[in-house]
């Protein structure tokens, strides 16, 4: 039966006692994680949010009923321990931080009972996700899952002390705002007060952050809330943290700098990583070309090859008729994997088919220097010794091609190079190498749409030196645009903003938007740049992914309290779900979900 905690208080949590406080009397409290009963003498290991702690349960000091209630413990029962720190009797855990000491027990009260729980409290364990999700709140003592949640809290409180000291002020933006549809699906809010009407949930602070700048507020940032109803992936939820910040009166330069120092800050004294600085910088174009991805791996090599000029006129028509239709051939050089299977090569190929490409040319130099191809039947020996030179092949290497237009080239070998690296255990969690992609084009041309659209968002500053082309030439427009990417993966993003009015309804014009249809969108934006509006810039950081690759997790639901699963459902407490038809009459909304649709569900 569960007991009352009055008349005792918490003095230590469990790692906070050390030999230093031996002869000491302490209050601790926590779950019971293990109990192992030797008869006359009981031990338990008692686990809170800092770690473990051994308690001794000996009759003679916590008397027979104290010792009574330490044999009816179990796993996960609360319980309130005082008693003496002392030396352990037997020998010592150097993996625990209190592995030298316990606590000698003279009082225990069983503050609450426990279900056994459906899976073991415990580190490393191959519950199923499902299983573990649904009793989270089980999941969430794991001393692993503690530990990333305890990492979240210190980098957010890290980052708001850098921010605060570099003269930014943190403010508030709206979570129920108008919905502006130019990128991913919103979350819907319907209104009760306004019938027929619907606030959106924020994709960003983006106007918000904008406006603040016109109202003169210099240096902005928020640890915010955004929501996108979109496909999910293991770094992507339907609702995620943004560490998010707006900058006036400077260039791409000043908001680099303040976030370098700010990343070095937080991996120095988070994770005990230095981060060389200034941190290397490449445009999205030589990223493009040399990785075949705007958010580049740089720990290992295997960097893309363009060897149009030296297949362009040899006899295999699959490289020809790329190059004719306006397309490129690249490969990548994967060192010492002459030898792989044929089953390997043909799973790479089927591999590199689900990224758009109608096969994979490969090449392997065997140690004797001869070549087993798929393609040197249609080469001359020059033809294939010219190829192998420009890969830098030897002896032992793998060669694999692309031949297509260049955005699937690109985004067939890009992928590629990070598979193998991963099959070869390339991909160091302990190596952190961040790059500034620059320069990104501004648009991009939409076939389904038919129209250009914004790479970012549509108040992103071109290239001064490239505005002319919005007139002439639109799709060779580079961005002020940067994105901060760690171990190939895209941390934060942002540009510096449109802020003379001539430069953005020019930009709306390129987008194929009506002024009308502009002021419809963001009126209360273009407005509030009629009074005096000054150049800024900013960036955001999405939280979630940054925890993760600091905790070497593989998912960002590891470093979430609270995360959803791939069909953006919550399976502790099954939301989404219906409500009750008065809610819905009071918002005069409608339910009529295809009948196709119902069957499925």
């Amino acid at each position: 039966m569960a007991e009352s905690m009055k008349g005792l208080h918490r003095s230590h949590r469990c790692t906070e006692v050390s030999n230093k406080n031996i002869g000491e009397e302490v209050t601790v409290m926590g779950w019971v994680s293990k109990r192992r009963n030797l008869g006359s003498l009981i031990f338990v290991d008692l686990r809170d949010r800092s770690g473990l702690l051994q308690i001794l349960f000996d009759e003679n000091y916590v008397g027979s009923e104290g010792f009574e209630k330490a044999s009816s413990l179990r796993s996960e029962f609360v319980i309130a321990v005082k008693g003496e720190v002392t030396k352990r009797g037997g020998a010592i855990n150097e993996n625990l931080a209190t592995g030298d000491i316990e606590i000698r027990a003279t009082e225990v009260r069983i503050l609450s009972e426990a279900l056994t729980p459906p899976f073991p409290i415990e580190e490393n364990i191959n519950t199923k996700d499902e299983l573990r999700l649904k009793y989270r709140y089980l999941d969430l003592r794991r001393p692993d899952l503690q530990r990333n949640l305890i990492m979240r809290s210190n980098v957010a409180t890290l980052t708001r002390a850098f921010l605060a000291n570099e003269g930014f002020l943190e403010i508030e933006t709206p979570m129920l705002t108008k919905s502006t549809p130019e990128g991913a699906r919103d979350y819907l809010v319907p209104s009760r007060v306004h019938p027929g009407t619907f606030y959106a949930l924020p994709q960003s602070p983006q106007l918000f952050k904008q406006l603040l700048m016109c109202s003169g507020y210099d240096r902005y940032f928020q640890i915010v809330k955004c929501f996108r109803d979109e496909d999910l992936r293991a770094d992507r939820q339907p609702e995620f943290t943004q560490i998010d910040m707006e900058l006036s009166f400077v260039d791409v330069d000043d908001v680099i700098d303040v976030n370098e120092r700010l990343l070095a800050k937080l991996f120095k004294e988070t994770i005990g990583v230095e981060v060389k600085l200034p941190i290397q910088r490449m445009t999205w174009q030589e990223a493009m070309d040399r990785f075949g991805s705007d958010k580049p791996d740089t720990r290992f090599g295997m960097e893309l090859k363009d060897v149009s000029e030296v297949v362009k006129n040899c006899g295999f028509s699959v490289f020809t008729g790329a190059l004719a239709n306006g397309g490129s051939v690249r490969g990548i050089n994967a060192e010492g994997q002459g030898a792989m299977p044929r089953k390997k090569i043909d799973a790479l190929v089927d591999f590199a088919k689900g990224y758009g490409a109608k096969g994979l040319a490969y090449l392997a130099i065997n140690e004797d220097g001869t070549y087993k191809s798929s393609f040197a039947k249609f080469m001359t020996e020059e033809e294939l010794s010219s190829l192998v030179a420009a890969m830098d092949g030897k002896p032992g290497d793998l060669l694999l091609f692309a031949a297509d237009k260049n955005t699937i080239v690109y985004s067939v070998l890009g992928a590629l190079r990070i598979e193998i690296a991963n099959q070869l255990g390339l991909l160091d969690k302990n190596v952190y190498n961040f790059l500034w992609v620059t320069e990104f084009p501004l648009l991009e041309y939409s076939e389904e749409q038919g129209r250009y659209v914004a790479m970012h968002h549509p108040f992103t500053m071109p290239m001064e030196e490239d505005l002319p082309l919005l007139d002439t030439d639109p799709g060779k427009v580079r961005a002020k645009a940067y994105d901060i990417v760690l171990n190939g993966t895209e941390i934060g993003g942002g540009s510096v903003r449109i802020y003379q009015s001539d430069v953005q309804e020019k930009m709306f014009e390129v987008l194929g938007f009506k002024k009308e249809d502009a002021y419809e969108r963001f009126g209360f934006l273009l407005n509030a740049f009629k009074y005096g509006v000054p150049p800024h810039a900013g960036l955001a950081y999405g939280l979630d992914r940054l925890v993760m690759l600091m905790a070497k997790e593989d998912s960002i639901r590891d470093v979430i309290a609270f995360p959803k699963i791939k069909d953006a459902s919550c399976l502790m407490t099954d939301a989404p779900n219906v409500v009750d038809d008065k809610q819905l009459e009071e918002l005069f909304i409608k339910v009529d979900i295809p009948e196709k649709e119902q069957k499925e569900d």
